[in-house]
């Protein structure tokens, strides 16, 4: 973690300068310009209040991380139109190339029964729609993957 760029990162998505944030706080911009840098640190009520002024969670300030932000506000944007447009294969793919060739080789169909079965059992067990059932399996997916990465990790 790096406070300093967090701040630095955060002031600039808000576009606002030094000047700008170091008036608003009653600091001096060399104040802000050291908590940029890991020089010092504001104190717990000037983080806050940084916070406040950038429009985050104190948490969120701490964590800042401008790719994921990005990330998250794009999807938030992008509409249902939009997604239908797009070949998530072929986009993923570019990143994971499996993706676009393991149809050769495996029996997709085969698969494809097992995931619908469970997909089925969610919706008649939890009254979920289609697309509710096809996210809850795909995040217990993502939960599965992640525990056995920590497991390799260990």
């Amino acid at each position: 973690m790096n406070l300093g760029n967090n701040l630095f990162q955060a002031r600039k998505k808000c576009g606002l300068s030094q000047e700008e944030v170091a008036e608003k706080l009653g600091v001096s911009r060399q104040t802000i310009s050291k908590w940029e840098t890991n020089e010092t640190l504001p104190d717990i009520r000037q983080s806050k209040r940084l916070a406040l002024l950038y429009r985050l969670s104190l948490d969120e300030l701490i964590d800042f991380d401008m790719d994921i932000q990005e990330v998250e506000q794009a999807i938030e944007r992008t509409s249902a139109a939009l997604e239908e447009k797009i070949d998530w294969t072929k986009a993923w793919g570019k990143k994971y190339p499996i993706l676009l060739t393991y149809r050769q080789d495996v029996n997709v169909d085969y698969y494809a029964v097992q995931l619908s079965a469970m997909i089925a059992d969610l919706k008649s067990s939890y009254g979920y729609s289609e697309l509710d059932a096809f996210l809850v399996l795909k995040d217990i997916l993502a939960a599965v993957w992640k525990s056995r990465k920590q497991r390799e990790k260990a």
